[in-house]
């Protein structure tokens, strides 16, 4: 479905934003009405200014300027102004300045204040990185036939000898002789599920936690699982940025807004850390944002040990099929998928993401992303499409840009209702699953031939 398309549907249904005067009562997403949070509190708003109106062409140039000048820009289509996540302090400083700002909802989804959490979850259900660990160990232990558990890197906090965590990656697949080996002489091709780079995006872990159980509760019982699992090696890395993990869930019930790693940096609050998704070493990019920002791509390219350790992962297991020159393609030879699940914009983001230009093998490339649309019903994008923004140093690009491996991005979720945002209500995982699952299944079967034409 084309940005467009999706586009005409919403004004059919009547949900557009309804604009009203300044102060007065705003709308949140999903056609509730609330007041205006307090000073400090963060919150959705959306930004036009006289010159970049909701929808028009200025807008992308509004989203860059926003984005430089340090501010939450955030995914998703511009027909109500440029998304952000800010204080009302920020959007009052942003009036002064000429800019309209109106509040669009809230960051938060109020939990039950009877719903009792399960041991290592908050906020309604979600896993925390502790939550995550104990799981892949009893999965693999259940399982030894279907699942290997391997530790791949070291998060931030770890290396500095602060408590911190292993960056666990499993192996799912009917284990035969040389299956699973961190080495690319194995017969299967590759598919890695990878979630949570991007710690308050927290839909993203929970679909890695049930394509877990999915597929080891369904092999053996289900047709196209267990043929999937006989044929390709079914790689999760279900939290890639597991200390900034430990800093959303620190509060159980209004989880910290926290994007980046836990990496010290002299900024508090949120702004500490490096974005691991701006921090590859394939594109990075130094002007990406200032420390303080959620988009700092940290002192030097692949700075970060979390980017060292899931890059050096992935360069075991995938063979290198593509030349160094962005331009020249990869080589039908080509096998493995790779997807990195974000949230939010109902979007589903095929290389590259550092420049509009088309890849070598775009046409193969957005075949895939075509087939996981057809599923999901999200945009199919590259760019900045949708974004607002684009993303060099991301972990999508880096694995088709160096290995030649066709990297994908899923960004789960829309753009209002309660199932909206970093915090969508735990309620909505079963929706974002249904949806997301047939295109997992798409990924990792287009891991065996993913370039049929080679162009």
């Amino acid at each position: 479905m084309t940005r467009f398309s999706r586009l005409q549907r919403l004004i059919a249904a009547g949900a557009g934003v309804l604009l009203v005067l300044l102060g007065a009562g705003l709308t949140m997403p999903g056609s509730a009405t609330a007041a205006v949070p307090s000073t400090t509190e963060l919150a959705y708003y959306d930004v036009t200014s006289p010159t970049a109106t909701a929808g028009g062409p200025a807008a992308d140039g509004l989203a860059a300027d926003l984005n430089r000048r340090g501010y939450d820009v955030l995914e998703g289509p511009l027909t109500n102004g440029v998304p952000i996540l800010a204080s009302e302090a920020d959007a009052q400083r942003l009036r002064r300045g000429g800019l309209t700002v109106r509040y669009a909802g809230p960051l938060y989804q109020p939990v039950d204040p009877s719903f009792v959490a399960a041991s290592d979850t908050y906020y309604g259900g979600y896993h925390t990185a502790a939550g995550h660990e104990a799981h892949n160990q009893s999965v693999a232990t259940a399982h030894p036939d279907l699942v290997v558990l391997r530790t791949i890197g070291s998060s931030w906090l770890k290396t500095q000898g602060s408590g911190g965590h292993d960056v666990q990656a499993l192996c799912i697949t009917k284990i035969a002789t040389g299956d699973c080996a961190l080495n690319t002489s194995g017969s299967k091709p590759k598919f890695t599920l990878m979630a949570q780079m991007h710690a308050r995006e927290l839909s993203t872990g929970e679909l890695a936690y049930k394509w877990i159980d999915y597929l080891v509760n369904n092999y053996g019982t289900n047709t196209a699982v267990t043929n999937l699992m006989n044929t390709t090696e079914l790689w999760v890395i279900p939290i890639a940025n597991p200390d900034g993990v430990d800093i959303v869930s620190s509060n159980s019930t209004s989880p910290v807004s926290q994007r980046k790693n836990a990496h010290t940096n002299g900024c508090s609050g949120t702004g500490k850390g490096v974005d691991l998704n701006r921090n590859s070493s394939y594109h990075w990019d130094v002007n990406q944002g200032t420390k303080c920002s959620e988009t700092y791509p940290g002192a030097s390219a692949a700075s970060e040990p979390e980017t060292q350790g899931i890059q050096g992962f992935l360069s075991q297991i995938y063979r290198d099929t593509k030349p160094a020159a962005d331009f020249t393609a990869a080589t039908t030879a080509t096998t493995g998928t790779f997807l990195t699940l974000h949230s939010y914009a109902e979007l589903n983001i095929y290389p590259y993401g550092w420049t509009n230009s088309l890849a070598p093998n775009n046409t193969d490339l957005k075949t895939i992303a075509t087939a996981m649309g057809k599923s999901n019903g999200y945009d199919v994008v590259h760019g900045d499409g949708g974004l607002n923004y684009f993303a060099p140093g991301a972990t999508d690009d880096w694995i088709y840009g160096t290995l030649g491996v066709p990297g994908y991005t899923i960004e789960v979720g829309p753009n209002g209702s309660s199932c909206s945002g970093f915090f969508p209500k735990y309620s909505c995982m079963t929706s974002f699953w249904n949806l997301n699952l047939p295109a997992f299944m798409s990924l990792g079967t287009a891991a065996a031939r993913p370039y049929p034409t080679g162009s």
